[in-house]
């Protein structure tokens, strides 16, 4: 499986040379073509299959201070000359925008290292459709599982292109898989749902089909005779299914949009204490076989590996130009993009470094207290830090898993609880954005 869909290095010059040649004083040019296949089975039937492969192409022009991005899926000359004509026509009519601008040569990448983003191998129709089928059979073998909400298996492949009129030209290519199940299980008229999933950049980085709906079988099962629990206040641990989910707060947190409207409730934390002072969170784009690995932004700037958190206190912000130039900061080379959007920042391969404790153990150390598998809602202000989500797991008590709970909130404030954070030793990387199983040590529950 192929991309069909390309365009030459000299055909992207050709297009910033006839822009600048039209009027403007700056440009830069993204292509990306991509190629995606997904088989859904459900009672090892195939329920849906879909296919989509194709291109699109960016130009971003500037005249003065004024900024434009117009985008296109045809790529024939004289759909590319209309492209031109239709973003020098609307860049005359835009507001300025003073940050906006290309970055200097100087600023700019001088050689781009390698990364191992793509897996070459690619999966074909009958590699998805047996990943799919085993993954929901062996979720069904379980005892007590009752009906499949199906089985999804996925894999897509990009490739991009960039290049503007300060010289910078670069490439990069990526790919990714992935198998998802999710099963019904059902006892005297109560019925629970649970998933598992697997996703990685090269086929031999997933879990196997079988163990993927295994655990999407066991899991439901478990849930089966869930309660509420009265409200209180009790340590929370977060499987490593949502423990990711507290360090996106982070990520969203530091982001240089939000610190640039003044949205954020971390604005005026640069180098305090957030966490404990054995806590390290790193961005690292060169991570091998990374979900989000890069070795240059949507910008041309060269990324590296960063230390965000370093021994609990915050150390770095997630810049673009546009958002450092408002901060007054230098950017740190997070510019993302697609060829319809201007940059904006982002993180790439985000993680918290495990800790010492095993899961097991730490689990041991608590009396009474909820271990979350499941957050539900969205309930999370970025500009005050308050933390509220329902949640679906289990009780606690004397150390060991007891009873399953469901229709409870949790709740607090995201300073106080990365404050009084606990990380385990079992990082996995599979979202890119990961953490280990974490405690908080103290949160609202509102229950019965």
């Amino acid at each position: 499986m192929t991309l069909s869909h390309t365009l030459s290095k000299q055909r992207l010059h050709d297009l910033l040379v006839s822009a600048q040649a039209q009027g403007a004083d700056a440009a830069d040019v993204v292509y990306a073509s991509g190629i995606s296949l997904n088989y859904r089975v459900r009672n090892q039937r195939v329920e849906h299959v879909e296919r989509a492969e194709g291109g699109e192409i960016g130009l971003r022009v500037f005249l003065g201070k004024k900024q434009v991005v117009v985008s296109s899926g045809d790529t024939s000359e004289e759909a590319l000359k209309q492209l031109i004509a239709r973003a020098m026509e609307m860049v005359r009519a835009v507001p300025e925008d003073p940050f906006c601008g290309l970055a200097s040569p100087e600023q700019q990448v001088d050689f781009i290292s390698e990364v191992e983003s793509c897996d070459e191998n690619p999966d074909d129709d009958a590699v998805l459709l047996a990943r799919a089928t085993e993954g929901e059979a062996a979720a069904m073998s379980i005892p007590g599982v009752s009906g499949s909400e199906g089985a999804d298996a996925s894999y897509g492949r990009g490739h991009s292109l960039w290049m503007n009129t300060n010289g910078f030209y670069g490439e990069n290519k990526d790919s990714m898989r992935s198998l998802f199940v999710s099963v019904l299980a059902t006892s005297k008229g109560e019925m629970e749902r649970d998933y598992d999933a697997t996703q990685a950049v090269f086929a031999q980085d997933l879990k196997s089909p079988s163990l993927v709906g295994r655990l999407a079988g066991e899991r439901a099962v478990k849930r089966l005779g869930g309660k509420r629990v009265p409200s209180c206040k009790l340590p929370v641990i977060f499987d490593p299914r949502e423990s990711g989910s507290l360090l996106g707060h982070l990520a969203s947190a530091i982001n240089g949009a939000s610190l640039a409207r003044g949205v954020s409730f971390l604005k005026e934390q640069m180098g305090k204490s957030l966490f404990n002072d054995s806590m390290q969170v790193w961005d690292d784009p060169f991570r091998s076989r990374g979900m989000r690995s890069r070795s240059f932004d949507a910008e041309g700037i060269a990324t590296r590996k960063r230390r965000i958190i370093e021994d609990g206190i915050l150390a770095s912000w997630i810049l673009d130009l546009r958002t450092a130039r408002q901060l007054g900061l230098e950017t740190t080379g997070h510019a993302v993009r697609s060829p319809s959007s201007i940059p904006h920042p982002s993180v790439s391969n985000f993680y918290l470094d495990p800790g010492s404790i095993s899961p097991k153990d730490l689990l041991g150390s608590v009396k009474k207290g909820i271990y979350v598998t499941e957050l539900i809602g969205d309930g999370v202000s970025m500009t005050t830090g308050d933390y509220s989500r329902g949640a679906v797991g289990y009780m606690i008590e004397n150390g060991e898993l007891t009873f399953p709970i469901n229709e409870i909130t949790i709740a607090g404030n995201l300073i106080d609880m990365f404050a009084h954070m606990v990380a385990c030793d079992d990082l996995v990387f599979q979202y890119g954005i990961d953490a280990p199983t974490l405690m908080v040590e103290e949160m609202t529950i509102a229950g019965d």
